[in-house]
């Protein structure tokens, strides 16, 4: 429809316009692009005005509106009235005029196109052109979601291919870095998460991509069978928990930047991909992507990222800084703040002032921080942990809201992004953007969706980690884990005689054989870590730079 406050609703079988223009015709009229519509199969309805078309809008069901903008309708706020009477009505906004003004009041009331139209009256050929690209337009808006699903299929087996798991394989074998090939990889596997998270009605294809990740798995922890140990004395290893501040925070501070290091407990790489569009406005973003130390368990993976060392270097080298479990639960990350200061002394980084240290439990942890940061002149290095993904990983299986809340991996990525929006996090990042600080932000180790159980038996107490273990005379089935017996070859403390650690491949759990079926039925389909899967090991390491 054409109006002077002029809409244009369009639909491939129901288009609506409205016009009433000058005398100097000084707006767009419906002349040649509703013809033209109609010609492509459109159904174009035409109101007389503003109220006409607000009301065809309320009576009738329409696909698109598009609207003059000229004149009238930005004096009415037009757009306004349109938002009200449908919230998610496609709108194209037709103009002679450009500028911010017109940008801001598109941006608000979430305008899909704007078209900048001729000021003086177009030849022939220049209106065919234009009414071509409106109709693409029209046609892209319309049939997006359809043309996505019946083309998605197709685009999937172009992508993933029969050999594609297996073309990935050989080349991680062959190739000194084949560590990166697994990166690209996983990359690849989890942009394709994303995509069918998008659709309906492509079930069956959501199902091979599942077997697709269980195959890459499966391979995946072979591959680090027979790498891992080598990168632990090789030069040519991927990045890993020891090196990232070395890597990417100290530069930063040798540059004499503010840095804001913020380290998030179990966060996983299609987390921070959800994450990412809400800080691109504030950040120039560089995405490095390193390796996990194994176990992939916060007691040692963090540990390693704040000590830069490995765990039987840390037990060696300051066993009062080594904290074991023990029956009080005490926290066995309790010395990150010491170890961190260790690990810049090492270095010869001298900060004034000193680096400050805060780990975020909750909300209310958050709203400290951020009170405190906002009150700080000026920041050296500021380290915080924030722990709400890894609590929520470990709570999940005890509470059966939270399994309804997070079935799956699908549902587990809308949290995490509906999380960070609304949390004082983003806040506390957003004051950083402000402040002109550089955010380092990474995590610590991955989760697993976990579905099969695996039974596992020992003469002497294990560990209580269901993805890892530790221990003496481990016996579990050699598919499900990956049995170390010589620690100190993984830079493992292996002090106790006949010590060993068992790590879970795919997505196994361990469970005792006594009480085995109670505990398998507890324990599956919750999220959990300590093993080796591409989405335990492979992790983000962003660098965000203050636009």
């Amino acid at each position: 429809m054409w109006i002077d406050n002029e809409v244009s609703d369009v639909r491939q079988s129901n288009v609506q316009t409205a016009d009433r223009y000058s005398e100097k015709q000084t707006y767009i009229t419906p002349k040649p692009y509703v013809p033209f519509l109609e010609h492509q199969g459109y159904d174009v309805s035409v109101a007389n005005s503003a109220a006409h078309g607000i009301s065809a809008l309320k009576d009738r069901t329409y696909d698109a509106v598009l609207l003059n903008y000229d004149g009238p309708a930005r004096k009415e706020n037009l757009l306004s009235h349109i938002r009200n009477s449908d919230a998610h009505i496609p709108i194209l906004l037709l103009t002679r005029k450009d500028g911010e003004e017109i940008r801001q009041e598109a941006s608000l009331y979430d305008v899909t196109n704007i078209f900048i139209m001729p000021t003086n009256p177009p030849d022939e050929a220049c209106e065919m052109i234009l009414c071509k690209q409106l109709a693409a337009s029209l046609a892209f808006l319309i049939e997006k979601r359809t043309v996505r699903e019946s083309y998605m299929p197709q685009a999937y087996v172009q992508n993933f291919n029969s050999g594609y798991i297996s073309d990935s394989v050989t080349q991680a074998h062959n190739l000194t870095n084949g560590w990166q090939t697994w990166i690209d990889t996983y990359l690849n596997l989890i942009k394709w998460d994303m995509q069918l998270d998008t659709l309906h009605n492509v079930d069956e294809l959501k199902a091979i991509h599942a077997m697709q990740k269980q195959e890459a798995n499966a391979a995946f922890a072979n591959y680090i069978q027979d790498n891992y140990s080598s990168w632990l004395v090789n030069e040519a290893s991927p990045t890993l928990s020891v090196d990232v501040i070395y890597r990417y925070v100290i530069p930063e501070l040798q540059a004499g930047k503010q840095v804001l290091f913020v380290v998030m407990d179990c966060m996983r790489l299609d987390h921070w991909l959800e994450i990412e569009p809400m800080l691109y406005p504030m950040f120039d973003i560089t995405t490095n992507y390193y390796y996990s130390i194994l176990p992939t368990a916060t007691r040692y993976a963090r540990n390693a990222i704040f000590s830069g060392l490995f765990p039987l270097e840390l037990a060696e080298r300051y066993p009062h800084l080594y904290a074991e479990p023990d029956q009080a639960h005490t926290s066995i990350n309790r010395h990150e703040k010491e170890l961190l200061r260790l690990q810049l002394d090492r270095h010869g980084i001298a900060l004034k002032p000193p680096p400050h240290y805060f780990k975020i439990f909750d909300t209310q942890g958050e709203a400290q921080y951020l009170q405190w940061l906002s009150t700080t002149d000026r920041i050296s290095l500021e380290a915080i942990v924030v722990d709400f993904l890894d609590m929520l990983t470990h709570t999940r299986y005890e509470t059966d809201l939270l399994r309804q809340l997070i079935p799956d991996e699908s549902a587990f990525r809308t949290l995490v992004q509906a999380w960070f929006h609304h949390s004082w996090l983003y806040k506390i990042f957003r004051m950083a953007a402000d402040r002109g600080i550089t955010v380092v932000l990474t995590s610590d180790h991955g989760s697993l969706l976990c579905h099969n159980a695996a039974k596992i038996s020992s003469q002497t107490t294990l560990t209580t980690g269901l993805r890892f273990k530790e221990g003496k005379h481990i016996t579990c089935d050699p598919d499900a884990g990956y049995l170390i017996t010589d620690p100190e070859t993984y830079r493992l403390p292996g002090s106790i005689e006949g010590k060993s650690y068992i790590l879970a491949k795919e997505d196994y759990y361990f469970i005792y054989e006594r009480q085995f079926n109670v505990y398998k039925e507890l324990f599956h389909g919750s999220f959990q870590h300590g093993g080796i899967s591409l989405e335990e090991m492979i992790l983000p390491c962003i660098v965000l730079e203050p636009k």
